[in-house]
């Protein structure tokens, strides 16, 4: 992530070293490019692209411990942490699973907004929303239910190709995200009523009790640590018999992980224990791939719960 956060006095010097560092990067020499990025950061010590950097190379030269050093520098010369260096501490295992930096999320997507949806459907195959729909008219027609909905939110709206998929089953589409750049995309579709640039949980509690029918997470709980927060909202804000789709990616153990994308994989019974503990009913769960990287089907779930 080329963010230029360094605070010195903009050493053009550091600055230069830098880019020559990349681009040994790109090139695979990855020794002489740590060298360069250690001149840059004793120019410029609070060069926070530069210690990031250089805590990838450290990580892909199996340097553990010299990884770890840099990425907590990364927070100390960001405290917002828009690289997410806390994310790769935790995948190092030098700090316990904990909520994804806010300033790390939104600057994420705010510079993918743009070319998002070519590259979710394009390059990732992301399947999503399309999972989604057809769990949702599943668990509708085994309740002998229409699949249509008054008023749903959409959490983690991106570009609202949730809404999309849903557009003819829903009348009212409320967006909640944390990007301003995928709102001001998702507000191009007009597929919603009302867009809102806010984290889920805050975003929810804003919302009257019972006030939705519907709610829909299409990807947006990889980045959730902990989902008792945003299920206890959600069960708060659902109507009675009203219905929460999302998808996670999952492995094949216990609890939550980081997993190689960066992103929380949640194991399906720790995502039925904390349907339940949140007051809802597991009205569907199955494992169903959203995306696919590198190649292979990442491994999630399908998730449908009803508010009885």
């Amino acid at each position: 992530m080329p963010l230029r956060l360094f605070l010195s006095s903009g050493d053009l010097i550091a600055d230069r070293r830098f880019e020559f560092a990349r681009d040994l990067q790109l090139k695979g020499d990855l020794l002489a490019a740590a060298d360069l990025l250690e001149q840059a950061i004793e120019l410029a010590p609070n060069f926070a692209t530069a210690w990031f950097t250089l805590g990838e190379i450290r990580q892909q030269l199996g340097e553990h411990d010299k990884a770890i050093t840099a990425f907590r520098k990364v927070r100390e010369s960001d405290p917002d942490d828009r690289h997410g260096a806390s994310v790769r501490l935790m995948r190092l295992g030098a700090e316990e699973l904990s909520t994804m930096p806010r300033g790390y999320v939104q600057a994420l997507f705010d510079q993918y907004a743009a070319r998002f949806e070519a590259a979710l459907l394009g390059d990732l195959n992301y399947r999503a929303p399309q999972l989604l729909f057809k769990a949702v008219v599943a668990v509708r027609a085994a309740a002998r239910k229409p699949a249509f909905f008054k008023y749903a939110i959409d959490l983690g709206c991106g570009t609202g190709l949730a809404a999309e998929a849903f557009a003819e089953q829903v009348d009212h589409f409320i967006g909640i995200d944390l990007s301003p750049g995928m709102i001001e995309q998702a507000r191009a579709t007009a597929l919603y009523e009302q867009l809102e640039v806010e984290d889920m949980v805050a975003g929810l509690r804003s919302k009257a009790d019972a006030s939705a029918d519907l709610v829909l997470a299409a990807d947006a709980f990889v980045y959730v640590a902990d989902l008792a927060p945003v299920l206890s909202e959600i069960q708060r804000v659902l109507a009675s018999g009203g219905l929460l789709a999302f998808t996670v990616e999952t492995h094949g153990g216990e609890g939550v992980v980081i997993g190689e994308g960066l992103r929380y994989a949640h194991a399906a019974d720790y995502v039925r224990t904390a349907i339940v503990a949140a007051g809802l009913e597991v009205a569907h769960l199955e494992e169903a791939s959203p995306r696919t990287e590198k190649n292979k089907p990442v491994r999630g779930l399908a998730v449908v719960a009803a508010k009885m």
